[in-house]
């Protein structure tokens, strides 16, 4: 039987769904094994190596800027122990800092399966550098349309700058990327509706809820007087109406002297990594002030005797205000929205927030009714769950890939930011996330999820393969159409080590010539155990 030691497998094992989430058998070897010197100390060295492209030390920023290329931030708190050691060390030091293989295992030995996953690129995205580009130069162009209006009928909106333009994504990894006006706080508006209807459903059920609430389009107006055709309920929680409705079933639910405002605020800053979430009360102000049509919404349903027992219709509208007034910024807007596309499990701390049941529910609003009276040609051009708001902003969700947040103030006749529609068709016309993008036969535009040495990999196969089974004629095929007979597979392995250890040695004479000849006498020399009747080429290595 051939042994490997874990954390070489660990290395070649696909990505997992969701973020981080090793096998508890291998991960658990893998620690136990951190004190036995030469294995795990050797796949920290090649990690090491990796990352500082085969140097002995490197200076700190580089080790800074080379994480950073993989998506991860110093800021996560998945790396937050392993920065801190960093950061101490650097205190101790006078002029510039260098990270040697000393201080890298003392440093990153906590989250060493993290980035081992980073920088074997095993994270969703795996060429993140290049996508970051590519998202940089899509956000530039959406820049120069100047088109819409900033809302004035709420006047604390009618403050911001038209200028104002942000992009936020974070991959369901917690691989994080910003561009444009990231830190300025906003309020969420309506994009707090399908949070609010996640809170609900996690809390009682999707069938308690939509006692109360309906599932399908409205087909008018978010904020108009309107019911199914029952007349009984609200047609779906991303219109005023149902969301008020909603407001009203979580009040209710509240423990009496707990503050509901704070209970929901405390969700939202879980889903968003307990990044930056605020609140506006000058725009809360502005709501009640101004708030004349929600009103006659809240007095309607109250004749049609839609709210839940116990419920008091001031107190939901008055609830429903605060709610919308609720700040983040397009940071921590962004991880707020992955956690949806993670199925309600926050990416960059991994805990479970929200049930599977209403993270899939909500999504499916989101993609019908998400974008006011803008939801059908959405789910036609963009094909993802979204939901806008008044503020300019707009929440995107790509399922099991990445969320992401835009903000711009100007937006468009019926509601929603200019350049944020625009953001999110360039980028679904750019890259093959529209829901139908990978149906057969279908046009193929660039998958950000596939690393761009596929089809090298497919030839890496074949050629290990055929080493393997002692197949002279496709070695042969290989040769003849120029490949490169040297090339490794994951454990930098070549087809000449698969040769050696299944004894086909001898095949690759006709292939390799002369040059084999050479390599064999090295061989010989360093690697005796090849020569021998051998087992596993990397056993005897270790």
């Amino acid at each position: 039987m051939k042994l490997y030691h874990p954390l070489l497998l660990l290395l070649c094992v696909p990505r997992f769904h969701h973020n981080n989430h090793i096998p508890p058998f291998m991960y658990q070897l893998c620690l136990s094994t951190r004190n036995s010197k030469s294995p795990c100390s050797g796949v920290e060295d090649m990690l090491f190596y990796t990352i500082t492209e085969g140097k002995d030390q490197v200076p700190i920023a580089q080790f800074t800027s080379a994480l950073k290329r993989t998506g991860l931030q110093p800021s996560d708190p998945r790396l937050k122990d392993c920065m801190e050691k960093l950061r101490q060390a650097s205190q101790k030091s006078v002029g510039d800092i260098m990270m040697d293989r000393d201080l890298f295992h003392r440093c990153m030995a906590g989250s060493i399966v993290l980035l081992i996953q980073a920088f074997r690129k095993k994270f969703i995205i795996p060429e993140f550098d290049i996508f970051a580009k590519q998202i940089n130069e899509i956000y530039y162009e959406v820049e120069k349309q100047t088109d819409g209006k900033v809302a004035d009928y709420i006047p604390q909106l009618a403050k911001f700058s038209p200028e104002l333009w942000g992009v936020s994504l974070c991959t369901v990894d917690g691989q994080r990327h910003s561009v444009g006006d990231t830190k300025q706080p906003f309020c969420l508006q309506s994009c707090v509706k399908p949070l609010q209807y996640a809170i609900a459903v996690h809390e009682d059920g999707g069938d308690m809820v939509h006692r109360y609430v309906g599932m399908e389009p409205s087909g008018v107006k978010f904020n108009m007087l309107s019911l199914d055709d029952e007349g009984d309920k609200p047609h779906n929680p991303m219109v005023n109406a149902g969301a008020i409705v909603i407001s009203s079933l979580i009040k209710v639910n509240t423990i009496q002297g707990m503050c509901e405002c704070s209970r929901v605020m405390d969700f939202v800053k879980k889903m968003t990594g307990q990044e930056y979430v605020g609140f506006s009360n000058a725009t809360f102000q502005s709501e009640k002030e101004t708030g004349d049509r929600n009103f006659a919404i809240g007095y309607y349903m109250k004749e049609k005797k839609c709210f839940p027992p116990g419920a008091d219709m001031i107190d939901a509208l008055d609830f429903y205000f605060q709610l919308c007034s609720i700040e983040v910024n397009c940071e921590s807007g962004s991880i707020m929205a992955a956690t949806l596309a993670n199925g309600g499990i926050c990416p960059i701390t991994s805990e479970r927030v929200l049930s599977a049941e209403a993270v899939r529910n909500t999504l499916s609003l989101m993609y019908s009714c998400g974008m006011y009276d803008f939801s059908g040609e959405m789910a036609f051009h963009v094909g993802l769950p979204a939901k806008s708001g008044v503020s300019g902003a707009i929440l995107l969700v790509i399922p099991n890939v990445m969320g992401v947040m835009c903000w711009s103030p100007p937006l468009d006749r019926v509601g929603n930011s200019v350049r944020g529609i625009h953001f999110c068709q360039e980028l679904v016309s750019h890259f093959n996330f529209h829901n139908y993008d990978n149906l057969r036969h279908f046009v193929k535009k660039e998958d950000p999820r596939r690393q761009h040495g596929d089809d090298r990999n497919k030839s890496v196969f074949g050629l290990m393969f055929a080493a393997y089974s002692g197949d002279v004629s496709a070695l042969r095929r290989f040769a003849l159409s120029s490949m490169d007979m040297d090339q490794k597979d994951y454990d930098a392995r070549t087809a000449l080590h698969i040769a050696a250890a299944e004894e086909k040695v001898e095949n690759f004479r006709e292939i390799k010539g002369e040059k084999f000849e050479k390599i064999w006498k090295i061989w010989k020399v360093f690697f005796p155990p090849f020569v021998v009747k051998g087992s596993s080429w990397l056993f005897h290595l270790q």
